[in-house]
């Protein structure tokens, strides 16, 4: 009888693992294929704001895009058009950064 209990034990600790193992193989895959590519992207884009400088032009999430003629604290002002239309977002809103090409 003791050898029946015991059995059982290992029994269910194998069908954990059975389960446990395959669900934390299946997250691990989902953070290097999804997740951590994501972050790098974003700390990369997080950096070209810190270091964008008047002249750069950019690219706004609601895809106004145009060169920043201001920046201060975390606004942006960008220069849109040939009638130098001023508009003024966050530094948030910043999708894409576009460094002018020194000559």
């Amino acid at each position: 009888m003791y050898h029946i209990s015991l059995a059982a034990e290992a029994g269910g600790i194998e069908a954990i693992l059975g389960l446990v193992l395959p669900l934390g193989l299946m997250f691990g895959l989902m953070y290097l294929l999804l997740i951590r590519p994501q972050r790098k992207k974003e700390k990369k884009l997080r950096e070209q704001i810190s270091a964008m400088v008047v002249g750069d032009s950019v690219v706004t999430i609601g895809g106004i895009s145009g060169k920043i003629v201001n920046i201060k604290d975390d606004e942006v002002t960008v220069s849109t058009s040939v009638a130098n239309t001023l508009v003024t977002v966050k530094k948030s809103a910043i999708n894409k950064i576009d460094k002018p090409l020194s000559d």
